[in-house]
């Protein structure tokens, strides 16, 4: 127990206080996280969407979050972190104010992107600030705690969005406002006048087996064009989480809610006791390629285990082992890219990072919905779990071709 206890304890070790604010911005805005969750079930039982509709609703937060990716990226660069991410938290408290008023299907969809944008500006300017805030040993701890906040918010956000779903749906979009905005105004306090203290160059250097090639153009460098590639693929497959997966628990078990909450709950609540201590355990062990192959093909197995019905007991184990997939995937993804950066276009190579995961979303939601409603979800389990374990052999050839430690 007193070296589980160590173990646990020396994960936590030399992550910077800055790094820690970070996460409570993130936390903060994070437990606001109650619209998306639950957009799918929003659409379909109070606006009487149909699935085809709902895919199409939620391929616009996807083709949104692509824009907002790409402007983030560029904006990081040319305007610096800070301000972005002040001006992206408190762009999405008026759109989240007003989105209840949007019912009709060309009306939400229209928001959604809005939002969907000004939202995803924020992603290439926080995941630069934490590689700038953070050691350069301990970069991908840094993401870990930074997505660690992220799913202890992601566990209370839906299990109180789902909670308050039970009075109005209208509640969930206030609730996100409301994350929003104490984000905003905790960010600003620490960080206004707070410089970065860690030089990126220095993790391009220590990072990269040949640290004195020149800089390369995220978007004319080939072997991250292919690796973004194949995270695309992997979102598309795993984030069938955040769409037809909340679908799937209320038409095939019939879930409330309520229950639907605690489950998707479940996986930040997991996240957040396991990810930090198997980061540790993991990253000076093994490879970043022998990690990502074993964290993706976990992630489709868990997908293939909905094909079989064992009760509710059956779907937490579902639940453990795509949040023990995600934990050895996801905070390596932005460890290759910002290894693979240089000095000045940090913000160019974080930004193609998140859009390859929000170019998925343009389609992941469309291709679930209409698996599930032409073919049966079986059907979309299936092509989802296989297409996880390719992509898992996908990143252990080209994370070598990299040559990334």
């Amino acid at each position: 127990m007193k070296a589980l206890l160590r173990i646990y304890i020396n994960s936590y070790k030399g992550l910077s206080p800055a790094a820690w604010l970070l996460a409570l911005v993130m936390l903060i805005n994070r437990t606001g996280s109650m619209v998306i969750p639950f957009l799918g079930i929003y659409m379909s039982s109070e606006l009487h969407f149909t699935k085809p509709q709902i895919g199409i609703v939620l391929g616009c937060f996807g083709l949104g979050a692509v824009c907002g990716s790409w402007l983030g990226g560029w904006l990081t660069d040319k305007l610096g972190n800070y301000h972005v991410q002040v001006w992206s938290l408190i762009g999405v408290i008026p759109l989240f104010l007003i989105l209840p008023n949007f019912k009709t299907f060309e009306g939400l969809a229209f928001m959604i992107f809005a939002l969907s944008l000004v939202a995803d500006v924020f992603r290439p300017a926080n995941s630069v600030s934490v590689a700038r805030y953070a050691k350069p040993e301990n970069i991908t701890r840094a993401y870990s705690l930074n997505r660690m906040a992220v799913n202890l918010g992601f566990s209370i956000g839906p299990a109180l969005g789902g909670f308050l779903a039970g009075f109005s749906y209208d509640w969930i979009f206030y609730g996100n406002a409301i994350g929003a905005a104490g984000a905003a105004i905790v960010f600003v306090y620490f960080f206004r006048n707070r410089s970065p203290k860690t030089d990126l160059q220095a993790v391009h250097t220590k990072s990269l087996e040949e640290p004195s090639q020149p800089e390369k153009n995220a978007y004319t460098d080939g072997l991250f064009i292919i690796f973004s590639i194949i995270c695309c693929f992997f979102s598309m497959a795993f984030f069938q989480l955040l769409g037809t997966l909340s679908l799937f628990y209320k038409e095939v078990h019939a879930l409330e809610t309520s229950q639907i909450g605690l489950l998707l709950g479940f996986s930040g609540f997991v996240i957040v006791l396991f990810e930090m201590v198997l980061v540790h355990l993991v990253e000076h062990r093994f490879s970043v390629r022998q990690i990502m192959l074993w964290g993706t093909a976990i992630s489709g197995f868990s997908y293939l285990m909905l094909n079989l019905d064992f009760g509710i007991f059956w779907l937490f184990c579902a639940m453990f082992l795509l949040s023990t997939g995600e934990m050895l995937t996801l905070p390596f993804t932005a460890t290759v890219a910002i290894q693979r950066a240089g000095k000045n276009n940090q913000g160019a190579y974080m930004g193609l990072n998140s859009l390859s995961f929000a170019f998925a979303n343009i389609f992941a939601a469309y291709i679930g919905t209409y698996l599930a409603d032409h073919f049966g979800y079986n059907t979309l389990w299936w092509v989802t779990g296989s297409t996880l374990i390719l992509c898992g052999v996908g990143f252990y050839w080209i994370i070598g071709k990299m040559k990334t430690r």
